[in-house]
């Protein structure tokens, strides 16, 4: 009963977001691939290949980013806003099914955005190459870790939403993307410092905040590099950890939260 009704309530959240046009970027990120293959083409060999997923990785990541982002932040403060909260939880209905539920929702939105602009990547390079390397494998490796970056980010999203309003939790949201994306530069440059403090301080950040840096292989994936097993056991470890401890503290602060 308690699993129906948080998947009900996910399904919801992903028929609300495709009302909301959010899958509009597959056209746009179609434009991009089909010029990519055109204009790339005519670059020497060798090179239009490393080009053309390295933009195509990167325009997945950005659109998945921007919907994360944009959505995220308005999951719980939309329902509340709109007073469509309030009919739901009035059932048997625990307020954490309703935060696992729009977190599920709203992953199965970036997974299938996902999902066509991987296959707009694969025939573009289908159309540049003509045929596929055994080294092209991995870029699944770099989309599946995209997929657990978005997946992380909708777990922070989630939980600044509990609390604050849409523009301050986009703005927290951005900026612990960014700090976490260079987590491990923190780290180094607290280790560079003479101060003791300061060393701690990086230290502790780059391991308590999120680390996004994680997940970035564009670049190795690109050449054609493979992405090593363990990598993919532990960004997958981390991400579902890291996502249980947010959904957990955001279900706390929405549980005591007044909605008077």
């Amino acid at each position: 009963m308690i699993i129906a009704q948080t998947l009900a309530i996910a399904r919801n959240t992903f028929r609300e977001a495709v009302r909301d046009r959010v899958l509009y970027n597959l056209v746009a990120f179609a434009v991009i691939m089909i010029a990519s293959a055109l204009l790339f083409g005519e670059i020497s060999i060798g090179i239009q290949k490393t080009i053309l997923i390295n933009i195509g990785l990167s325009s997945i990541s950005i659109f998945g980013l921007l919907i994360a982002i944009f959505i995220g932040i308005g999951l719980v403060y939309k329902e509340l806003d709109k007073r469509s909260l309030y009919p739901l939880l009035s059932k048997p209905i625990h307020r954490w099914q309703f935060i696992v539920g729009k977190y599920l929702g709203l992953n199965l939105t970036l997974t299938v955005n996902t999902f066509f602009m991987s296959a707009g990547l694969w025939a573009s390079l289908y159309y540049l190459m003509r045929q596929f390397q055994p080294e092209d494998q991995w870029i699944w490796a770099a989309i599946y870790f995209i997929l657990l970056q978005l997946f992380l980010l909708t777990a922070v999203c989630l939980f600044f939403s509990c609390f604050s309003t849409p523009v301050l939790s986009a703005i927290f949201t951005f900026f612990l993307y960014v700090i976490g994306t260079f987590a491990r530069d923190v780290r180094e440059f607290g280790e560079l410092s003479s101060n003791a403090g300061l060393k701690y301080v990086t230290a502790f950040l780059s391991y308590v905040l999120p680390n996004f840096g994680n997940y970035n292989v564009l670049a190795s994936v690109a050449h054609g590099a493979a992405v090593p097993a363990r990598l993919i056991a532990l960004n997958t470890a981390y991400t579902a950890c890291y996502c249980c401890a947010l959904l957990t503290a955001a279900a706390v602060i929405f549980s005591r939260r007044d909605l008077k």
